[in-house]
């Protein structure tokens, strides 16, 4: 169990919140984790289930179905699914998508998407990443043109979490192909329009039970009242939304790597070599001693940025310095608690060696590392 004894970003009442999020997850979570990982994909019971239990898009507004929380919500949810080991998409929808719907849809939109997002009879996914374009989004080729009170959508997307699951699609499209940043509007695509099509569930190292796909578009018609925000606005929706997907980013990855460490602890506590047991080996206390070191700093620094966030007062550098410090943190404490499991570490049998798997991808989606030091950098 994740220990959150001292931490200081979350009052009694969210702590108690907390426990109705262990509970649901020990319930509905923990017996399906291996059976979602074999077959690729979290089944929609769960998402109903989830949305049954309030644990989706807990930070909308209570015009539109939703429990009005603030961000520490979604957190406590964030943290307690990675440390449980799963990669479920409900973060996606609950962090990024309900928040583009929120800020940037009509109210018509709203009453329209919302409910069934939080009831989890709706599963959305972001479409922005191409074949081509990733950390460059300016550089994407899908097209939306206007064709009287239409958009006709042709392109194609690319690494597109729950791409197999997903009812309704936010693809970032060029309305105005001639222009980079300017000619960018984010569009609603329901998956049932005709041209739509989902390619395979993709085949990754790791995150298996997330389902992430390809999506093609192929004329797809969409009317103009589907665009979220103004026409050639979607840039700056995106880079406004970043704050919020990186920060959820680092606090994933900081769960992760808290579990990983744990792991580590209770493996070499348990198992002996040369007459006493692994932990007792100075090598072994000092890794776990400086993994114990960056851990306390990580969540104390998660606190901070979490505040600053709910607070409205997060920077997108900030943003990226946590994406950026959590994501590595992450992938070290994953690394160093597989080895000190040995051989034991590389057999999927043993937790550490999926949380290894499914961490890797940490340092690259939603801004590679190097994306991330570039964003710090230029603001020095």
């Amino acid at each position: 169990m994740l220990n959150t004894d001292r931490r200081t970003g979350f009052d009694s009442e969210q702590e108690s919140f907390r426990d109705s999020v262990r509970k649901f997850f020990d319930r509905e979570l923990h017996p399906n984790l291996d059976r979602w990982e074999q077959d690729g994909i979290v089944d929609r019971a769960f998402w109903l289930a989830a949305g049954e239990a309030g644990l989706l898009c807990p930070t909308v507004p209570e015009a539109y179905g939703g429990l009005g929380l603030d961000f520490r919500y979604n957190t406590i949810i964030s943290e307690e699914l990675a440390y449980a080991g799963s990669v479920a998409g409900i973060r996606l929808q609950s962090d990024i998508v309900a928040e583009y719907l929120v800020r940037y849809g009509s109210e018509e939109q709203r009453h329209r998407w919302l409910p069934g997002m939080i009831a989890g009879t709706v599963i959305t996914a972001i479409a922005m990443t191409e074949p081509g374009a990733g950390s460059d989004l300016q550089s994407i080729r899908t097209t939306a043109l206007r064709d009287g009170h239409d958009y006709v959508i042709n392109g194609s997307k690319t690494y597109i979490t729950n791409g197999q699951n997903a009812d309704l699609v936010i693809v970032a499209a060029k309305t105005d192909p001639g222009a980079r940043a300017k000619g960018i509007s984010l569009i609603l695509v329901e998956a049932d329009r005709k041209g739509f099509k989902r390619g395979r569930n993709l085949d990754k190292i790791g995150q298996h039970s997330a389902d992430t796909s390809e999506l093609f578009f192929d004329d797809v018609r969409v009317p103009v009242s589907n665009r979220l925000g103004g026409e050639g606005e979607g840039f700056g929706c995106l880079m406004t939304q970043l704050p919020q997907e990186r920060l959820s980013i680092a606090i994933c990855s900081q769960a992760m790597a808290q579990r990983a460490f744990d792991e580590a602890v209770r493996f070499t506590k348990e198992r002996k070599a040369f007459g006493k047991t692994i932990f007792d080996f100075q090598n072994t206390r000092f890794e776990l001693a400086d993994l114990a070191t960056r851990l306390q700093v990580g969540w104390a620094h998660l606190d901070w940025a979490l505040g600053r966030h709910v607070d409205g007062q997060l920077t997108a550098i900030e943003a990226a310095a946590a994406k950026l410090w959590h994501t590595e943190l992450l992938w070290q404490a994953c690394d160093r608690a597989l080895q000190l499991h040995g051989g034991a570490g590389y057999m999927n049998e043993y937790p550490i060696a999926r949380l290894w798997r499914d961490a890797r991808v940490n340092r690259i989606y939603g801004g590679t590392s190097e994306i991330m030091k570039e964003v710090v950098g230029r603001s020095l």
